[in-house]
């Protein structure tokens, strides 16, 4: 055992992203069972999911801030309390009301917990084994998005989906336990800078009402009058934010940061790979059901080759960006990206099942390669008192990702769609195959395109530690 590693440290930071990767995925195959037990629909329960997204994303970077000034494992030991008291009270809910206000709480620990987890993890280890620290969280975070499905289904057919919550909170409270623990081992400095409060709100406000402008659900959610009014109030917020915080001389948003050119460009390079991935996932079952007409089962068992291909490449990726920094194995992972959605371009409506899987599994070895990399040179390089805000902006990158690709790719299947059919004003529909397909390949090969400037960022990365 090398002693100038911090097992138990590591090994608390590893349990926070598995139970953030578990719980994410056991509330989304439970939403079924849930709406019908409470007497909603999936409008209703969608808002439980947009809750947590609301409070997640929104408050990222400001815990990020309070754990840079306060102490990292302490925010991360009170995320756990947070967020197993939120699950508690999710499994307790007798309303879609109740489960709404309480997702939003577990939103709130999720983001404390979230932000801390890979910058602790790079505190754990020395500099120069900060890749591998990495890919064991990749790991973590993908065994937890293997198993989070299976647990949640034996869990609604044997028990409840009540238990989908209660299972978190013994889990959550072992994680606050284990931070404490290390806690009392370890001199944590505090910086004793105060928050900037109207920074927080200014960038709260911003990040959530960009989620609801950027969310595909909000407008069956709100219409279209009030996505206009969050639109209004994002740019307003914005601007407001970018102008208070670089004049505050305790900013909530480091704008320096920025300034750094390889932290610049790995955020692109991290925001276009998470979006590319998350189009893919979110289009492919579409033609893998209704055009291949593969059961639901086998499908599942197809997207269970993503996590598990990631778990096994991560380390692999980790130990690239200690060997060669994080530049080549960030690169080598786009590139694979690219292939991935080169072959979605030539997808048909009879292609063998074997031909989007070889699609699934390309994608599946930039998360393993490309995430530990995105890590290190996003989060590693940056000095301790500035890397809670370096993590929440890597985890508030890969937020927004989800929902930007989610948006994009349903853009650009209904422009192609229309330009393929003659058909105006209609959306995407399998009832047309031939359509649907040639909206699907342009979409693939117009991504493919736009990920070649991910290869760019990705390579041109460069800089010191600051």
């Amino acid at each position: 055992m090398d002693p100038r590693v911090n097992y138990l440290l590591l090994a608390t930071a590893l349990l926070g992203t598995f139970f953030s990767g578990t719980a994410s995925r056991i509330f989304i195959i439970s939403m079924p069972t849930m709406a019908n037990s409470l007497g909603t629909d999936l409008i209703g329960i969608s808002w439980a999911l947009l809750a947590f997204q609301l409070s997640n994303i929104g408050l990222s970077m400001i815990f990020g801030r309070i754990a840079d000034l306060w102490g990292r494992e302490k925010i991360f030991a009170l995320g756990f309390v947070v967020f197993s008291l939120s699950s508690l009270f999710c499994g307790l809910s007798q309303n879609v009301f109740q489960l709404i206000l309480f997702r939003f709480f577990q939103g709130v620990g999720g983001a404390m917990i979230q932000t801390s987890s890979r910058a602790l993890a790079a505190e754990a280890v020395p500099g120069e084994l900060g890749g591998r620290a990495q890919g064991y969280m990749t790991t973590a975070h993908h065994v937890g998005f293997l198993l989070g499905p299976t647990m949640g289904g034996l869990m609604i057919d044997y028990l409840s989906w009540r238990w989908a919550f209660f299972f978190l909170v013994p889990i959550g409270l072992l994680g606050a336990l284990l931070t404490l623990g290390n806690l009392k081992r370890r001199t944590i400095p505090s910086l004793h800078h105060s928050i900037d409060y109207l920074g927080a709100i200014l960038l709260f406000t911003t990040t959530s009402t960009l989620v609801l402008v950027l969310d595909r659900r909000t407008l069956d959610i709100m219409g279209i009058e009030t996505k206009i009014a969050m639109a209004v109030l994002f740019m307003g917020s914005l601007a407001g934010l970018i102008a208070h915080e670089s004049r505050s001389k305790s900013p909530i948003v480091n704008l320096a940061l920025f300034k750094l050119r390889w932290f610049t460009l790995s955020t692109i390079s991290l925001l276009i790979v998470t979006m590319c991935y998350s189009l893919t996932t979110f289009l492919l079952p579409f033609y893998l059901q209704n055009i291949l007409h593969l059961s639901p089962s086998f499908i599942g068992v197809l997207f269970m080759a993503p996590p598990i291909v990631t778990i096994a490449l991560s380390l692999l990726g980790g130990h690239l960006s200690d060997r060669f920094g994080p530049r080549l194995p960030a690169s080598i992972g786009v590139a694979f990206l690219v292939l991935s959605l080169l072959v979605g371009g030539f997808l048909q409506p009879g292609s063998h099942w074997l031909l989007p899987t070889f699609l699934i599994v390309l994608g599946a070895i930039t998360n393993g390669i490309f995430n530990p990399a995105i890590a290190v040179a996003m989060i590693g390089k940056i000095s301790k008192e500035h890397r809670g805000v370096a993590s929440a902006v890597n985890h508030v990158t890969f937020g927004f990702g989800n929902v930007l690709g989610v948006a994009l790719g349903g853009l650009l299947m209904t422009t192609a769609f229309e330009i393929h059919t003659g058909l105006s004003g209609v959306s995407p529909t399998t009832e047309n195959p031939a359509g649907f397909v040639a909206a699907l390949n342009t979409t693939f090969l117009i991504t493919a395109g736009f990920s070649l400037i991910a290869v760019f960022t990705s390579a041109a990365k460069g800089g010191e530690a600051s």
